[in-house]
């Protein structure tokens, strides 16, 4: 297991699916361009994206009172960027299939956490700075993708026993993940999004998260407010005392307001559990 098995494993990968790539499409002149009557149009056009979507959507953790029925509604309240996240999240689970075993949960607590985390960027920074968290929140729930690509190299080398066993005595995942690949699933997923021609900025900021990539100070915000949620929630700790703690200590040193932060975190605690 190295670096460039994963390299070659992501450039193996096929493209996003055809809806995923035409929605894509719609969103190559600007976030701010994008034609919602056409977006909205291909959506519907596949009925399983579309369900899946508004299952999404319905998830407690967004913190709507009433259940949302249409697509067309869905964007009105979520708007193009988290629906493209939305769409991307589909789209990866049906390229990339693995199971997180190594990580020590299921496919449906991954998914789970990843929704925790673009919850409570939303929850957390819709306070501070709505457009910072209009950009982060879809790429919260689509960071951990790399961790997929892990865990079908960990698989194909029948080595999912020993990461597990290795992770759980670990510290940092990141930490522990860089000792056996030379990288962190972080960058991996930076790959994957370079590969499929995501967001540029998506690119960088994820290389960012582990490695110094990059000096820019905007680039760096939203690697502390990114490195911030991974740390409160995450595969090994999620909400727990420690990890809240661990994220605090972060916003101390960012100089960063905890009471908005935690705040934030009770409430999208109370709703993962309802």
């Amino acid at each position: 297991m190295n670096y460039e098995a994963l390299v070659n494993r992501v450039e193996s990968l096929p493209p996003l699916l055809d809806t995923a790539q035409l929605i894509r499409s719609l969103y190559a002149d600007g976030i701010q361009n994008v034609d919602i009557v056409k977006l909205v149009k291909v959506i519907e056009s596949d009925a399983l994206l579309s369900a899946n979507i508004l299952h999404m959507i319905n998830s407690p953790l967004y913190g709507f009172s009433k259940q949302i029925n249409s697509v067309s509604q869905a964007v009105t309240l979520f708007g193009t960027q988290m629906i493209f996240g939305f769409v991307v999240r589909y789209s990866i689970n049906a390229v990339v299939i693995a199971n997180l075993r190594a990580y020590g949960v299921s496919n449906e607590r991954f998914n789970e956490v990843c929704h925790l985390q673009s919850a409570l960027v939303h929850e957390w920074y819709s306070k501070i700075d709505l457009a910072y968290a209009q950009f982060l929140t879809p790429l919260a729930l689509i960071m951990e993708s790399g961790k997929l690509i892990l865990a079908k190299e960990l698989a194909s080398n029948a080595k999912i026993k020993e990461f597990s066993d290795g992770l759980k005595a670990a510290q940092n995942i990141s930490l522990y993940e860089n000792e056996i690949f030379n990288t962190s699933s972080y960058y991996i997923s930076a790959l994957l999004f370079e590969h499929w021609n995501f967001n540029p900025l998506y690119v960088e900021i994820l290389k960012s998260l582990d490695f110094e990539h990059s000096n820019t100070q905007k680039i760096l915000k939203f690697v502390d407010i990114l490195d911030v949620v991974r740390l409160a929630v995450n595969v090994k700790s999620v909400f727990t005392q420690n990890s809240i703690n661990e994220a605090s200590a972060v916003l101390d040193e960012i100089g960063e307001d905890k009471a908005l932060f935690l705040e934030a975190v009770a409430k999208i605690k109370q709703r993962s559990e309802k």
